[in-house]
Parts: C-alpha cells; sequence; structure tokens
C-alpha cells in the first residue's frame, strides 16, 4: 500500500475542521502550526495531531511533513505558498490563490522548478455535481449556452474579522466570488472583457460585488456576492432550449439539488452525495505522488487571478477591463 501523504496545518483556521472531517486513507494529518506555541498545542490536542509547532517556519522545517495547507488570510497565501516550496513541501493553498496574476506565475514556476505540486483549494470543483452539470451543458442539455447567473452571501457583521480588514485582501469578490467567478469561467472559458461595481466597507473592503463578464460566443455571465444580505447560492446554466439549475453548487454540505428545466418539465439530476473536502484531498495527494495532474493547475489559477484583477479595475474605474 502507498504510504499516506503527510499533511500539515499551516495555520488553525476554521475552515480546517472540514479539512480534518475529510482526509481520506491516503492523506495523514501529522502537524499543526501557529504563532502562538500554546495555541498550536491546544489544536493538536484536541484534534489528535501529532506534533504541533509554535512557528509555521518550525513546520516547514519538519522533515516528517511531505505537504502543507495554507489557510492563512488571503494577503498571506502568496508569501507562505513559495516559503513552503522553498522548504521542498508541496502545497494546497485555501482559495482564492491571488488577485494578482504575477503571483500565480511565480508560485506555479517554483513549484515546476522543484518538482513540486502546489493547488488551489476550490473544493466545490471536486464534487459530482459540477462534473455532471459540465457533461449536461456541454452534451447539449440546455441547447446553445447564452447566459451564466450565479450567487454567493454570507451575512458577515463583525467588522473585525480578516475578510474585512484591507490589508489582508479581505472583500466579498476574493471570498465569495471567486466561486462566482470559477462556475463562470467552468462553462463560458476564459472572458473577452469585465464590468465590476462594488459597494465599500469604512474599512476599504467591498462588502458588496456585482459582475459581468463576457465570453466568447456570445456567452455572457452574471453574478453577485455580498457579506450584507443572508446566507444563499445558486448557480444556473441558461440555454436556448433549457436551465440547469444547481441551488447549492459552492457549499454541497448545505444540502444540494441539481435540476434540469426545459419548458414546464423539471427533472431532478441524480447526483451522488459526496465530501467534497474529501475528493480534493485525494487529488491533491494523487498529484503529490505523481500519479496525475491536479484537477486546478496553473491555467485555471491563472485565469482565476486574471478575472478577479480585471473586475477590480472596473469597478474601481467604472469602465469595462478587457482582457483578450
Amino acid at each position: 500500500m502507498t504510504s499516506p501523504l503527510r499533511l500539515g496545518l499551516l495555520s488553525t483556521a476554521k475552515i480546517n475542521k472540514l479539512v480534518l472531517a475529510g482526509a481520506p486513507e491516503d492523506v495523514e494529518i501529522v502537524a499543526v502550526a501557529s504563532r502562538d506555541g500554546a495555541r498550536a498545542q491546544a489544536y493538536a490536542n484536541e484534534h489528535g495531531i501529532e506534533r504541533p509547532h509554535g512557528s509555521y517556519e518550525g513546520l516547514l522545517a519538519d522533515p516528517d511533513v511531505d505537504a502543507v495547507y495554507v489557510s492563512l488570510p488571503n494577503g498571506l497565501h502568496h508569501e507562505w505558498t513559495l516559503r513552503a516550496l522553498a522548504a521542498g513541501k508541496h502545497v494546497l493553498c485555501e482559495k482564492p490563490y491571488s488577485r494578482r496574476p504575477e503571483e500565480v506565475e511565480e508560485a506555479w514556476a517554483a513549484a515546476a522548478a522543484g518538482g513540486l505540486v502546489v493547488a488551489e483549494a476550490l473544493m466545490y470543483r471536486h464534487h459530482p455535481q459540477v462534473r455532471r452539470a459540465q457533461q449536461l451543458v456541454e452534451g447539449g442539455a440546455i441547447g446553445r449556452l447564452r447566459l451564466v447567473r450565479s450567487s454567493f452571501s454570507v451575512r458577515l457583521l463583525d467588522p473585525g474579522d480578516i475578510r474585512m480588514l484591507r490589508e489582508l485582501d479581505g472583500g466579498a469578490l476574493l471570498d465569495l466570488g471567486c466561486y462566482c467567478v470559477n462556475g463562470s469561467r467552468l462553462f463560458g472559458g476564459e472572458p473577452e472583457y469585465v464590468l465590476g461595481e462594488q459597494v465599500l466597507a469604512h474599512s476599504g473592503v467591498d462588502v458588496d460585488f456585482c459582475g459581468t463578464i463576457r465570453f466568447p460566443g456570445d456567452v455572457v455571465a452574471q453574478f453577485d456576492v455580498s457579506f450584507s444580505l443572508p446566507s444563499q447560492q445558486r448557480l444556473e446554466a441558461v440555454g436556448e432550449e433549457g436551465t440547469l439549475v444547481l441551488d447549492a453548487p459552492w457549499r454541497a454540505d448545505w444540502g444540494f439539488t441539481v435540476s434540469l428545466i426545459r419548458g414546464d418539465e423539471v427533472e431532478a439530476v441524480d447526483v451522488p452525495q459526496a465530501d467534497s473536502y474529501r475528493l480534493e484531498l485525494e487529488d491533491f495527494a494523487a498529484a503529490a505522488r505523481g500519479e496525475r495532474e491536479p484537477l486546478l493547475g496553473r491555467d485555471d489559477a491563472l485565469g482565476q487571478a486574471r478575472t478577479i484583477a480585471a473586475l477590480y479595475t472596473s469597478a474601481e474605474t467604472g469602465t469595462a477591463d478587457r482582457l483578450f
């Protein structure tokens, strides 16, 4: 049997709990790091993790760690991914990797030079409902694709939350909109140009963001994300002959259904239950072992960063921003 990939958690973020719960047999979470040694020890005791580290550097120096999961705030993703790669570790970095395309290129180039794997943790892409949706759209179930609509809202009331801090790359577009951007690109490809509108908090981060993305072939995507509205999520692919609806595309653990609507007929699409985090870790471990390329590689991460950067530029200038 292949030895498990030994994974270290770079931070004690809340998202770690979903990764811990989803860890498959071929991934062993062996270490955790915090800038506070006592916090790292308490976290390790609580979750049965073998080795706590009182610094991020300590975890990266651990010879019994093969890979790290970077669950730090957005603004620290690139720095600590580069440090982990320099230490010879594979990296699974929580989404969004970056809003800066040049950082994506630098990280993936560093990984390639070191014979390592880096992947952006957009866990929703691993769920079978997404693969089934792709098959249906590409197979012509809704006819010619013309429109992609998506949304994601989570009410955020704490102004001190890291997602509300500009210096840590907070904001609704990065935290929630990365899903809508990715879902739009999943069906539409790479954008030709974008339009963005944002509402800013006192901290300077966007608490509401609406975007329009134009793709080749006359496909248009529209999305809205918010920290000020009640929790909800949705993704629709609209074609000339029907509409495919995913009512929980990003967080399938909220309870999901997939529906195909053609005229007055509504067909429930059968999709198996699955743990997106487990599938994500299985994919990452297989890539780290050299068995296959990760589902989400350099091109996808670069497309994400380019689109997000263009949306911010459009929102800030009040004009469309052309990518290609």
